[in-house]
C-alpha cells in the first residue's frame, strides 16, 4: 500500500474477546473516523470468516483470544491473505511475544497501557506498509538477540506450550483448554508435562508462580484502555 492514506478510508479489523476494549479502541480511533472504516470480531474464527468476506487493510489482534491463539491467527491471516498488515494489541510487554508476534508477521507492537498514546500513530505507520514498535520494546528485542540481554526462559517453549502455560496461569482446567485448543485432554496433559520439564518446574503451583511472575496471568481485563492499566 502507497503512503498516502488520506484519501482512501482504511478498512480496519478489531479482534478483541471484550465489547468493552473493542469500544475503548473505537474510541481512540474516532478523531479519525473519517479516515477508517472499522469492523469488530471477537475471536480468531471470526476474524478469518470476515476476512474471506470483505477486503481489509489491516488487522488489529489481541494476542489472547479463546479458541485460536492470536498467533495462530497471524500465521493464518498471512499464508492466505499475505496483503493484509497485522498490528499486534496486547497486555503482554514480554519481549517473547512480541518476537513471536514479528515471527509470525505482524507489522507492529502496541501493549495496551501505552494504546492512548500510540495507537493511531501504530495503525497509520503499519497501513502504509511500515514497521512500529515501542523504542524500550524495540531496545528489549535487540539486545536480547544480539545476547546483551539473556533470553527468556518463555523463549524454549513452543507457540502451543505458551498459550497452553497461559490458559494454565488464568486459571482454566485442563478439560476447557483442550476444548478451546480442540486436543485432547492428554495432548494437553503431555504438552504441560514437557513445560514443567523444560522450565524445570517441579509442580503446577510453581508453574503458576513462573506465570503470575512473568505477567502471563494478564487475560486482557474488560476495560477500556487509556492511561495507568488497562
Amino acid at each position: 500500500m502507497n503512503g498516502d492514506l488520506a484519501h482512501h478510508q482504511l478498512r480496519l479489523l478489531l479482534v478483541d474477546d471484550h465489547t468493552v476494549v473493542r469500544e475503548g479502541l473505537k474510541r481512540l480511533l474516532d478523531p479519525q473516523g473519517n479516515q477508517w472504516f472499522i469492523t469488530e470480531a471477537g475471536t480468531g474464527f471470526q476474524a478469518l470468516e470476515c476476512l474471506r468476506r470483505a477486503t481489509f487493510d489491516l488487522v488489529i489482534a489481541d494476542l489472547s483470544l479463546p479458541g485460536m491463539s492470536g498467533l495462530d491467527l497471524i500465521h493464518r491471516i498471512k499464508e492466505t491473505y499475505p496483503g493484509v498488515a497485522v498490528l499486534v494489541l496486547t497486555m503482554h510487554s514480554e519481549e517473547q511475544y512480541a518476537l513471536r508476534a514479528f515471527q509470525a508477521g505482524a507489522s507492529g507492537y502496541v501493549t495496551k497501557d501505552s494504546a492512548s498514546e500510540e495507537l493511531v500513530a501504530a495503525v497509520r505507520k503499519v497501513a502504509s506498509g511500515g514497521v512500529f514498535v515501542t523504542a524500550m520494546l524495540a531496545e528489549r528485542v535487540v539486545q536480547q538477540l544480539n545476547g546483551r540481554r539473556p533470553a527468556s526462559d518463555l523463549s524454549m517453549l513452543s507457540n502451543r506450550e505458551l498459550e497452553i502455560l497461559r490458559r494454565i496461569v488464568a486459571g482454566e482446567r485442563m478439560v476447557d483448554i483442550a476444548d478451546a485448543l480442540h486436543l485432547s485432554i492428554k495432548t494437553v496433559s503431555t504438552h504441560k508435562t514437557r513445560i514443567l520439564e523444560k522450565l524445570q518446574l517441579d509442580s503446577t503451583a510453581a508453574l503458576i508462580r513462573f506465570g503470575l511472575e512473568h505477567q502471563l496471568d494478564q487475560a486482557d481485563p474488560a476495560t477500556a484502555p487509556g492511561p495507568g492499566p488497562g
